[in-house]
């Protein structure tokens, strides 16, 4: 995984806590957006953990950068900010996940390795946030976006928007788990969405 911050003493201390934990390994650092897009081309980390407010080069648009790219790493937010209009910006930019920064080590580890799952990763403060947006939100008349997937993907869709990861529904459903991620990426073509967390949204904005 590649670590993001313009400061290096954070840097460091995320690198103690994660560096090794539970099979992780800290490829490289970045001290801003430009050099975050530049180490994810050298190094192609699977999870990039990236701040928000960083010089040149903010962790938004460095998300969006990174994101835009083909087979992009996972991208999770660690952040003291997690108001709706950063927490809808990071998302429209491809994050796969928000951590705010007094998130326990072992809360941390979890989160950076369902990411490197693909499943989503959130302090659970921030969790609420989302879905309390989606749900409330005032939004125009629109057909149910699962209207166009299978009866399968659908069901897989909600599923993904209820939190559970790839190996759940599998179990669940008594499939493979290359059939799940083939689904998924049916999916995420069809609704254009490019997260679980963007995906998620969709299908509970549609749940009201």
């Amino acid at each position: 995984m590649l670590l993001v911050d313009d400061e290096p003493l954070i840097r460091a201390g995320l690198q103690m806590i994660l560096d090794g934990a539970g099979g992780i390994a800290v490829v490289g650092e970045a001290a801003d957006g430009l050099d975050a897009a530049a180490r994810v081309t050298d190094l192609h980390p699977h999870v990039v953990l990236m701040d928000v407010r960083m010089p040149r080069c903010d962790g938004v648009e460095a998300t969006r950068t990174i994101r835009a790219r083909t087979h992009p790493p996972s991208v999770v937010m660690l952040t003291a900010f997690d108001t709706d209009d950063f927490l809808l910006r990071a998302l429209d930019a491809g994050a796969s996940g928000f951590l705010l920064k007094h998130t326990p080590p072992a809360e941390l580890v979890a989160a950076v390795q369902q990411a490197a799952h693909g499943t989503m990763s959130f302090s659970p403060s921030v969790l609420q946030r989302l879905v309390t947006h989606a749900t409330r939100a005032p939004q125009p008349a629109a057909s149910d976006p699962l209207d166009g997937l299978s009866a399968r993907e659908a069901e897989i869709a909600r599923l993904v928007a209820d939190g559970l990861t790839n190996a759940e529904i599998a179990g669940r459903l008594f499939l493979s788990l290359p059939t799940i991620k083939t689904h998924l990426a049916r999916i995420f073509d069809k609704l254009r969405v490019t997260s679980r967390v963007q995906l998620a949204l969709a299908v509970h904005g549609h749940r009201r």
